[in-house]
């Protein structure tokens, strides 16, 4: 099955929703138009469908390899990379004065959902990459940055994030991994990390890893973990690589899905050091590690958004061919296309809207993200950081479960043929499995939304957001017509439980914290399915006055946001009863070890 991007969506969410012209009048981005975004994402989506559409089930059924410490990438990977880089794709969001193409983050997000709605597995290597390459831009050396970033940015070399040990997967107190001073500003790094994304391959001549070590004396749990950069190859003073570094690949997982990528076990220091150099401060590295990280994060919600894509795009086509049946309403004497069929148009109605209002809420966010790193004025660039913030959990941690439903139901509408892998539905639930998981778990993602997204300001980003929700429903009040009144009583009624549950964690974080975070992950899914469904009303009202221009599009956009209206956005007053009635002393809390 092919991928054609979703184009005309991408751009009118970065339009009409992300306001993509009020990004291009901040100092920096004035280059950022609507046209602009037109003519990269036209490029991208045919690199992106044309390049590395193809390689993806091939990736699936020959994935890479290990043999002696030498990781084989699967045939087509390499050239795919290779074109990749001189496209200027990495480049795209980084700055100019490094080679990139300075474009902000809400052009770059459609370019990255691209990239992984064409191939997943590929995709996880420009994305660590990215991920490195801001950890350097904001804690990195001048030498550092100059001797690193510009072959980073351009494709040539790749980067990786280290953290994950045998012993320590969530809970980086406990990470070993050991740094030791030399006296002349380098150190020997010595220790073991498995689950590093692309931690060895042949489709780069080097490979930057960011580790996370202790240096002797360090204190004690997170705060005494520093962040080095360990290349692969050394780098001599002209640029020139030298001397193949003690960092080598010791095996490579094999896993339920994104299989073309390497997921390898790292082995420093075992022939006397591996060469590393420290990034930014001693014992800051933690901090350092969670700039890449929610980099990664968003990226991840991304990964779920395209993948969901993905699968609905083939789901949808085999729908309109599949032959199945009689229609219920006796309206056919003969078998007809699934597509007709109420439950199959139930399930990808489902997977539409879930796509759409979670690609909607991603790409708001990045805006919001683009605002904060360019406003001229110091309290507009707090505020929409708070805000950004505040999302980011929310897109990671949604936009990833939302993608497991919606690659199961794809799996669904294939029938049993969607249990057979010749079909490839199997390959996009499979692949979306680990999102939920990796850059954070869901539950992770839930604390991160309770603790320091809504205790920490005593709710008040929560409050701007349902400040502007409310400005949506005053708005929404303004139309007539079915989808208007059901997307109005819905989403008030959305907002309502949202704000119910945003008070519940205030007043009760305190004295029952249990009970608190044990409804964090119904917390999350709460708040994605309201601000996906405020952003899918805002989508209705822009498409109810645009809509002689495009029936077509604008009439599908009316009816998908009806649809969301109707049938997900009322699950958001189960979550919040779900979420308020908890106490720590009942429901699951009360059952005791040896009851489970």
């Amino acid at each position: 099955m092919s991928y054609t991007a979703p184009l005309k969506d991408m751009l009118f969410v970065i339009d009409e929703l992300a306001d993509v012209a009020g990004i291009s009048t901040l100092p920096g981005c004035e280059d950022a138009t609507l046209e602009t975004a037109q003519a990269v994402l036209d490029e991208a989506a045919k690199f992106n469908g044309q390049v590395l559409a193809p390689l993806n089930v091939e990736g699936d059924k020959r994935p890479s390899e290990w043999r002696e410490g030498v990781v084989t990438t699967t045939p087509g990977f390499k050239e795919a990379f290779r074109q990749y880089g001189e496209g200027g794709w990495q480049g795209v969001v980084h700055p100019v004065e490094f080679g990139g193409q300075g474009l902000p983050k809400l052009i770059a997000t459609p370019c990255i959902e691209m990239l992984n709605a064409a191939n997943m597995s590929f995709a996880l290597c420009p994305l660590l990459t990215d991920g490195a390459i801001e950890a350097l831009l904001t804690a990195g050396s001048d030498e550092l940055k100059q001797r690193y970033l510009p072959r980073l940015i351009s494709g040539e070399w790749t980067g990786t994030m280290n953290l994950t040990e045998p012993q320590a997967g969530s809970d980086l107190a406990l990470v070993r991994t050991r740094a030791e001073a030399q006296g002349d500003g380098t150190y020997k790094v010595f220790g073991t990390k498995i689950f590093i994304t692309y931690g060895e391959h042949d489709m780069a001549e080097n490979i930057v890893h960011l580790v996370l070590a202790r240096t002797p004396g360090a204190p004690d749990g997170v705060k005494g973990i520093s962040l080095f950069l360990v290349p692969k190859f050394l780098v001599n003073e002209d640029g020139s690589l030298g001397a193949r570094n003690d960092v080598h690949c010791v095996s490579i997982e094999h896993k339920l899905g994104i299989k073309a990528s390497p997921t390898a076990v790292l082995q420093y220091g075992d022939h006397g050091g591996a060469i590393g150099y420290l990034i930014g401060e001693e014992n800051r590295g933690v901090e350092y590690m969670f700039i890449m990280m929610n980099a990664a994060r968003f990226a991840v919600g991304v990964q779920g958004i395209a993948v969901s894509d993905r699968a609905y795009q083939q789901a949808a086509a085999y729908a309109k061919d599949r032959v199945q049946s009689r229609p219920v309403d006796g309206s056919e004497k003969q078998s007809v296309a699934i597509i007709h069929h109420p439950d199959v148009r139930r399930m990808l109605a489902t997977m539409r809207a879930l796509t759409e209002g979670a690609r909607a809420l991603a790409y708001v966010a990045a805006a919001h993200s683009d605002i904060a790193h360019h406003a001229a004025d110091a309290g507009m660039r707090a505020k929409h950081a708070a805000i950004y913030e505040f999302l980011v959990p929310i897109v990671k941690g949604w936009s990833t479960e939302m993608s497991i439903d919606v690659t199961s139901l794809g799996v669904q509408v294939h029938g049993g043929m969607g249990f057979i892998e010749e079909t490839g539905a199997a390959q996009h639930f499979r692949d979306a499995r680990i999102l939920t998981i990796y850059e954070g778990t869901t539950a992770i993602q839930a604390n991160d939304l309770i603790g320091r997204k809504t205790l920490r300001d005593g709710g008040a980003t929560a409050r701007a957001i349902l400040a502007q929700i409310d400005e949506t429903l005053a708005a929404l009040e303004r139309h007539d017509g079915a989808a208007f009144d059901a997307m109005h009583r819905r989403l008030q009624a959305g907002r309502a439980a949202l704000a119910n549950t945003v008070e519940f964690m205030l007043h009760n974080a305190k004295e029952d914290p249990k009970a608190v975070f044990a409804g964090s992950v119904a917390y999350l899914k709460l708040a994605g399915i309201v601000l996906s469904g405020w952003q899918m009303a805002r989508a209705l009202i822009v498409a109810h006055t645009k809509r002689a221009d495009d029936p077509a599009f604008y009439g599908a956009k009316i009816a998908t946001a009806h649809f969301y209206a109707d049938h997900l956005l009322p699950q958001a007053v189960a979550l919040e009863a779900s979420i308020v009635s908890a106490k720590s002393d009942q429901g699951m809390l009360a059952l005791a070890e040896d009851q489970f």
